[in-house]
């Protein structure tokens, strides 16, 4: 059986080889090497028993790029070499990559276990959306809210872990006999659905924010697409771009790592790091008459970006703060997390 995971990593390199051209299968980039890298280990988890459905989609994904005679023999190669030790480089040697105010993994928390920080947003009038790149991401609109607070910090591990004690709830794929991964403790929980987030926003006495109040708070009143401006820097967000660059594996990093990151109320990670489940259904915006099939009370909200690469969907750079994307609401994986927020009294 293929998975999503397993499909995504070897289109995803497809995406890239079409984007680039036949000049990066010689040079072979950073972003092209890591999508080789990735397809390699999904090799790995199909080349013993040899899944004719997964080598049929590898094959025409490959096909589609490269010409036939190149394919011809390279799968069975591939799939039948031996699997490639997995070394650590760069950041996760060092501990702490450029912009980084913390090191990448350590074991005593700098937040604890109780619900995060909360900023208080004003009410008031901002700048939703954009006229510039994806279809659902406009028109460009302003928007009112009335006042409310929202986690400064992405919910944590260690924070995670006090609600599971508390509840008796099922613990996320990656925890560890209910206890966060090794040096992970402040990492943003990941692996929970949209009813996870929920229930732990209830738990704290809190609730997931919608899509229009997360925005307002990353991006501010003047309508900008980083939270601290027009310009992309790999220095002040947890992004693949930032990874590819220095040539390392990706991976989430501790919450409040990038303080050139900060939006212009304070909220630390709205851009990159994880994507974060919203209250938001997935719905056209005032004034967009692009018709979608996928729009639905079915897909929830998540906005921010993530530290993985999510070419696939086409989503160009996923960092800017009107980007949003839409998932069904039992969608678990590693790049996944949350905040909270509440009503103002």
């Amino acid at each position: 059986m293929v998975t999503c995971r397993q499909l995504f990593s070897v289109l995803s390199l497809l995406f890239f080889y079409s984007t680039v051209g036949a000049a990066a299968e010689k040079a072979e980039p950073p972003l092209v090497k890591s999508h080789h890298e990735r397809s390699r280990k999904c090799f790995e988890c199909h080349k013993d028993n040899q899944d004719p459905a997964f080598k049929a989609i590898v094959k025409d994904s490959c096909i589609a790029c490269h010409p036939q005679g190149w394919y011809k023999g390279k799968l069975d190669a591939v799939m039948n070499e031996p699997a490639t030790p997995q070394v650590n480089s760069g950041v996760k040697a060092s501990g702490q990559g450029p912009g980084m105010n913390v090191t990448m993994y350590y074991d005593k928390s700098r937040f604890g276990p109780e619900p995060g920080k909360m900023i208080l947003i004003p009410a008031g009038e901002f700048i939703r959306g954009t006229d510039n790149r994806m279809p659902d991401e406009g028109p460009q609109h302003r928007m009112n809210t009335q006042a409310y607070y929202i986690d400064q910090y992405e919910v944590t591990n260690l924070q995670y872990q006090k609600y599971l004690q508390a509840t008796g709830n099922k613990a996320p794929q990656h925890f560890v006999n209910g206890a966060p991964p090794p040096g992970k403790v402040d990492h943003p929980v990941v692996y929970v659905s949209w009813f996870d987030a929920k229930r732990y926003c209830e738990w704290a006495g809190k609730r997931l924010p919608s899509d229009i109040e997360w925005e307002k708070a990353a991006r501010g009143t003047d309508g900008r697409t980083f939270p601290w401006g027009e310009e992309f820097d790999i220095n002040k967000v947890n992004s693949p771009v930032r990874w590819a660059n220095l040539g390392v594996e990706g991976d989430t990093t501790p919450v409040g790592a990038f303080s050139g990151g900060v939006s212009p109320y304070g909220l630390y990670d709205v851009s990159g790091n994880v994507w974060e489940w919203t209250s938001a259904t997935y719905a056209p915006y005032p004034g967009n008459t692009r018709k979608s099939e996928n729009y639905s009370v079915n897909y929830r909200v998540l906005k921010g970006g993530s530290w993985w690469d999510c070419s696939f969907y086409q989503c160009g750079i996923s960092a800017p703060l009107y980007n949003r994307s839409f998932f069904h609401p039992k969608t678990m994986n590693n790049s996944f997390g949350f905040r909270c927020a509440k009503d103002a009294p």
